[in-house]
């Protein structure tokens, strides 16, 4: 029964986070404590094809995470301090840079590789286990990379926006990584299946109050949520998967360069060059 509770309660807390990371909105509340009713929905985006399954899938996650998740993430806020939170942090976030050592490998950079290694032995054991993050105190800052962003590396194309229940939002090619990307946690380290699960609760959960205030901002918004989350996924996942270098599509390039008609170009010149050779005639 333990098991089962603990599997439960790590599935539900599941829903807060979204893979390396991501943008995380709720449903905003009326005075009465009910959803804001949507805005009307725009016209479909060629990301997502599947909208209407995935807003019904995201509805049912903001019904859990307002129900259940966000109440004991605020509980949570309010009772841990913030030092031993930080310290939760940053102890989740070395088994993180040790994955992310593996997939700046796998993408070939040996440099960002050999930081992240550094960083892992530095706040290992000069950070107590990676409870104090030392090796930025260092100038080693984290070089994050995930297996989704490896995929990306590789040439695969995110695919169809997808939104998981109680994973969240996801594309087809992250979704692809995100047994591997979960599977890397403190939770490796141990055997007994309650305290793996136990840890992987309280890494969500203190994932989910970090998010908190990023939640209260968007609480006062009056905007489409689903719309917002899933744009700020993608735009961030593209970022990444390019280190912040992305390349121009083919809208993007002809809005910023656009081909003029042919005899719009050609008119000027020979109106140019009449003028031109006029005048050459005349001093000959």
């Amino acid at each position: 029964m333990k098991r089962l509770l603990a599997t439960c309660l790590a599935a539900i807390a599941l829903s807060v986070t979204t893979g390396c990371a991501t943008t995380t909105a709720t449903t905003a509340t009326s005075a009465a404590g009910a959803p804001d009713v949507q805005a009307p929905q725009p016209p479909a985006s060629k990301d997502d094809p599947w909208e209407r399954w995935n807003r019904k899938v995201y509805g049912f996650n903001e019904a859990i995470d307002a129900a259940v998740i966000r109440p004991v993430a605020t509980a949570y806020e309010k009772v841990v301090p913030q030092v031993v939170r930080t310290g939760v942090s940053n102890f989740y976030g070395n088994f993180a840079d040790a994955w992310s050592a593996v997939n700046n490998l796998l993408q070939g950079k040996l440099a960002d590789s050999a930081q992240d290694v550094m960083r892992v032995g530095t706040n290992t054991l000069f950070g107590i286990g990676g409870l104090f993050d030392v090796a930025t105190e260092l100038g080693l800052d984290s070089q994050r990379e995930d297996f989704g962003q490896t995929l990306g590396y590789w040439g695969f194309k995110p695919g169809p926006y997808i939104v998981w229940p109680l994973l969240g939002p996801s594309t087809l090619r992250d979704s692809f990584a995100i047994p591997l990307d979960r599977y890397v946690s403190p939770a490796l380290a141990f055997s007994d299946d309650g305290t793996r699960f136990s840890l992987v609760f309280l890494g969500l959960l203190n994932d989910r109050a970090n998010l908190l205030p990023t939640s209260r901002m968007l609480d006062g918004m009056a905007l489409d949520r689903y719309v917002f989350v899933r744009d700020a996924y993608l735009q961030r996942r593209r970022s990444l998967v390019y280190d912040g270098n992305e390349p121009q599509s083919e809208e993007e390039a002809f809005e910023a360069d656009p081909e003029p008609p042919a005899d719009a170009a050609s008119s000027p010149a020979q109106s140019a060059s009449a003028p031109v050779a006029g005048a050459s005639q005349a001093g000959k």
